[in-house]
């Protein structure tokens, strides 16, 4: 059955899950594989994809960061070595025992994350504090063996991401750069995906793992209320230094060793997830323009039964010519010159896979000079000169992200509530809301929300309970001298709550 004939069944607001589902099948972005959890990536998500790794990467590469790669298997032994860290991923190990039939005399488990394959050898590189800093990134895959419900691009089993690990003398100098990442994950989500972020720090219970403090992007899913961790930038201290001995002898004193101070950050595919729930509509996938394979689309128009020959001819020679002029610039663009298909089944097609802009060339378009440009996020149409098209199609694609970056942040503020009592808290979460909130910032009383935000039927859970997000950088509320959105303690900060992936 073609998935091209039936376009997206689902709607946005009353399915959400059928609906991101057909639409990330049906656009051609992902496809399913036979082991639930793992998923194919198609060449249109993979292009996004490389889009992100190509502006991360510039940025890093100027902040002194070398790539590099190391092996995907880590040792019971080095897994074990920060307890926190084994706690955080035991879960979600897998593990390979066997070779054939034999029993492996040492287990060796599959890489969740690589602080326990590469701090070995940061102990056995460094030796003095001249040699500080070592900054590292790989891009690679990870393999967590979710036992929650699995959603593709946002939850999966394997996902590609790229994780940095980073060594310092001073600590300062390693927190400054937990922040610059922070930003530039920021800057990744709202320059090239249309996403805004929430910028905070996250609690000591959502804290990664062997992690002094855990930095984070926070995005917003409007169509279903829920928040979403968009990417992560943590600083270690020294412990994982002290756990592998990663130490250098310290400035002046050549008999005095100091262990480093550490950061490891990552980015995720999840991030396209996150901009396909975001932008996409009851037509199908919108793709934000900077990141698109296909930025524009070129579709002949008003070629009937009647049309002859040499008519059809100029009207295809008038197309190429607008498609050279736009080859020549760096917007990326296709010629849909299929002629056994209707231009309204082009149309369709297109929409569904979410390419920007479409540009149509008709007979009267020809005898003006002109083309017509419709965008895909509010089908809008205009008409520009061929001569300044290249301009043309700049502005709309600049245009088209602006005003997809402005809606989404629209819809976020609109969303995001403030509470000061624990009843509001709740109407407000219930209504597919996130809430600033006053908090006193423990573990157990982050845990005692999540119980009484839980919501229950007949005993069976119907919908998860919150938890806090992040402690925004900026807030609305003035926490100094109020209580706890849930228990009478003190208020430490203004958290932001909601139900997450």
């Amino acid at each position: 059955m073609s998935t091209q004939q039936f376009g997206i069944v689902a709607k946005k607001e009353c399915n959400f899950h059928d609906w991101y589902t057909q639409v990330i099948l049906r656009g051609e972005l992902l496809d399913y594989y036979d082991i639930r959890g793992c998923f194919i990536m198609r060449p249109a998500s993979m292009f996004i994809w490389s889009q992100i790794r190509s502006m991360f990467e510039s940025h890093i590469q100027k902040m002194g960061v070398q790539e590099c790669y190391f092996p995907m298997l880590v040792s019971k032994k080095n897994l074990e070595l920060e307890k926190n860290h084994l706690e955080n991923f035991n879960p979600e190990l897998a593990w390979i025992t066997k070779c054939g039939e034999k029993d492996l005399e040492e287990p060796v488990a599959i890489r969740p994350t690589s602080e326990t394959i590469i701090y070995p050898a940061f102990s056995k590189w460094l030796g003095s504090y001249r040699e500080l800093p070592l900054k590292l990134n790989q891009w690679c895959s990870v393999l967590r063996w979710e036992v929650k419900s699995t959603l593709p691009f946002i939850r999966g089993r394997e996902f590609l991401w790229q994780e940095g690990h980073t060594a310092y003398h001073k600590k300062n100098d390693a927190e400054n750069e937990a922040m610059e990442i922070l930003n530039l994950y920021s800057k990744v989500y709202e320059e090239l995906l249309a996403v805004p972020v929430v910028k905070g720090k996250k609690s000591k219970k959502e804290t990664f793992g062997g992690a002094e403090y855990t930095l984070s992007v926070e995005a917003f899913i409007s169509g279903t209320g829920k928040g979403v961790q968009a990417a992560t930038s943590h600083h270690l201290g020294q412990n994982f230094s002290k756990m592998f001995n990663i130490s250098v002898d310290d400035e002046g004193d050549r008999q005095d060793r100091m262990f480093v101070y550490q950061n490891c950050w990552g980015l995720t595919t999840r991030s396209i997830g996150i901009a396909i729930m975001i932008h996409s509509d009851n037509r199908g996938f919108v793709c934000p323009p900077r990141v698109s394979q296909i930025q524009a689309v070129v579709v002949l128009c008003g070629i009937k039964a009647n049309t002859t020959q040499e008519e059809k001819t100029r009207l295809n020679n008038y197309a190429l010519d607008v498609l050279e002029k736009i080859k020549k610039s760096n917007i990326r663009v296709h010629f849909d010159d299929r002629d056994n298909i209707s231009p309204g089944y082009k149309f369709n097609h297109w929409e569904l896979r979410g390419v920007p802009l479409r540009i149509e060339i008709g007979f009267k378009d020809m005898e003006k000079g002109e083309a017509c440009i419709v965008r895909r996020d509010n089908l809008s149409k205009m008409q520009y000169k061929v001569a300044n098209i290249v301009d043309s199609l700049q502005e709309s694609i600049d245009t088209m992200h602006k005003d997809m970056f402005s809606k989404a942040l629209q819809e976020r503020e609109k969303r995001t509530k403030i509470a000061t009592d624990f009843e509001t808290m709740l109407g407000h979460l219930n209504d597919k809301n996130i809430v600033l909130a006053p908090w006193c910032s423990s573990a157990q009383c982050e845990d005692e929300i999540g119980e009484r935000t839980t919501v229950r039927e007949n005993g069976e859970v119907t919908l998860m309970g919150a938890k806090s997000l992040c402690i925004p950088f900026e807030a609305a509320v003035d926490y100094k001298g109020m209580c706890c959105i849930s228990c009478s303690s003190d208020a430490q900060c203004c958290a932001l709550f909601g139900r997450s992936y």
